[in-house]
């Protein structure tokens, strides 16, 4: 494809008009502000008209749980440890592979429609989440949840025989879309040795890892309590959890020695301002993240949480909800905002040439339909992508140079049967509790 004429969100995060950008196998081969030469336009094939449109680097959405789209509208208005031990937990027993297939169908389908081309999910039964993943087209960083009590090794756990199954079925699969990834749920859902054990087999593996850290403050003052004053950072650190490329996700209620770790270990921290809110757990500390060098990038979480995967609302969350939290209208600004969502987010997931509109960058991309009135004027359009773009402005969705999603239709998938099959697999587990 041959994006004419179009306005652009380069690889800077700056703002460029009449642009060329042309992809081809996959990649971005050509970005200038002039045309190509005919030969050269004629083999990026299709022609698309840039006109009162936008090109912006696609999203990477940094923590989410896709088949909780079964969840969707199921367990509201609860604080988190009854939301999950009295609603989400006993719901989840009853979600069988097939069920995980669907759920995480939609999830990618909604995610295309937003924009967003590559997720970090943590789950059961992945190798279904994979095949909806690599039938959608889009990118996945699995990873199946180590949950451990009493004084359990991984040695002694099912989880590690299906970690080998799935990092040899399916580690790079999909021209490298799909990546295994290591991961533990929590500390308050582990034991020590499993925690070392699965650190030192990401380690020899040379996996990433994901991990829930001081989501609540319950969680994190019990952390202390239970682990001679460590908090959740601490603990892991000292397990050498932190010694690989981790993904934390929340972070909500570290402190400042915290923060000084996550920055030394180049942890990146998935935000997730929609879920923390829905579920009153609070308000990261991301300025004071972003201030001492933390990697910061951008989640939705799972929809019992959210119940949506609009990066575009995350998006307007993180760079506006700090400004009033912190009472400084300076923090948290339009391009860190949108480089969480982007660059840093394909960086949390391993993929180096991903995220940035260049040349030689994977063509992740997305366009955004900037005719409509809230976009009017484009007195500073990276300020409009933010706080006033919306993820029903997207028209198009592109992965690895594959149109996922473009002007209401998804080619890579049925979403009229995808919606179904969610809605009947949803009405049956509840009518199974």
């Amino acid at each position: 494809m041959l994006f004419a004429d179009i306005d652009l969100i380069d690889q800077n995060l700056d703002y460029r008009t009449h642009t060329w950008v042309g992809v081809k196998d996959g990649r971005i081969a050509y970005v200038d502000s002039a045309p190509p030469e005919d030969d050269v336009a004629r083999a990026f094939g299709e022609v698309y008209d840039g006109r009162g449109r936008l090109l912006i680097p696609a999203f990477y959405n940094a923590h989410a749980h896709a088949p909780m789209t079964l969840l969707r509208g199921y367990a509201e208005n609860l604080p988190l440890q009854a939301w999950l031990n009295d609603a989400v937990f006993p719901f989840e027993a009853r979600i069988t592979p097939e069920d995980c297939y669907w759920g995480t169908l939609l999830s990618c389908a909604e995610m295309a429609r937003y924009g967003v081309v590559g997720f970090s999910d943590m789950y059961y039964h992945m190798d279904e989440g994979a095949r909806a993943a690599m039938d959608a087209g889009i990118k996945m960083n699995l990873s199946d949840s180590l949950i451990a009590f009493g004084d359990v090794g991984l040695d002694d756990l099912p989880l590690k025989g299906r970690l080998e199954r799935l990092i040899g079925d399916l580690q790079g699969a999909a021209d490298g879309r799909i990546v295994v990834d290591c991961n533990i749920h929590a500390e308050y859902t582990s034991n020590p040795r499993a925690v070392a054990d699965m650190a030192a087999f990401a380690r020899e593996n040379g996996l990433r890892l994901q991990v829930h850290v001081s989501e609540t403050q319950l969680e994190h003052e019990e952390c202390k309590q239970r682990h001679g004053g460590l908090t959740p950072v601490r603990y892991f650190d000292s397990l050498g959890v932190l010694d690989g490329p981790v993904t934390a996700a929340h972070c909500v209620w570290v402190d400042d020695g915290d923060i000084d770790v996550l920055a030394g270990k180049g942890v990146y921290v998935a935000a997730n301002p929609a879920s923390n809110m829905k579920l009153g757990s609070g308000f990261a500390p991301i300025p004071k993240m972003l201030e001492r060098g933390v990697n910061v990038c951008l989640g939705t979480d799972g929809m019992a949480s959210n119940n949506n995967h609009d990066m575009m609302q995350d998006l307007y969350l993180l760079a506006l909800l700090y400004k009033g939290s912190s009472q400084d209208p300076s923090v948290v600004t339009p391009k860190q905002a949108l480089a969480a969502a982007t660059r840093m987010g394909a960086l949390s997931q391993g993929r180096e040439d991903c995220g940035f509109v260049g040349v030689g960058a994977r063509a992740d991309l997305c366009v955004v339909d900037v005719t409509g009135p809230s976009w009017a004027p484009m007195t500073n359009p990276l300020v409009n992508v933010v706080y006033a773009g919306h993820g029903a402005d997207v028209c198009l969705t592109m992965c690895d140079g594959r149109v996922v999603y473009r002007d209401g239709a998804w080619p890579t998938l049925d979403i009229e049967r995808a919606k179904a099959e969610v809605a009947a697999r949803t009405q049956r587990i509840i009518g199974e509790l």
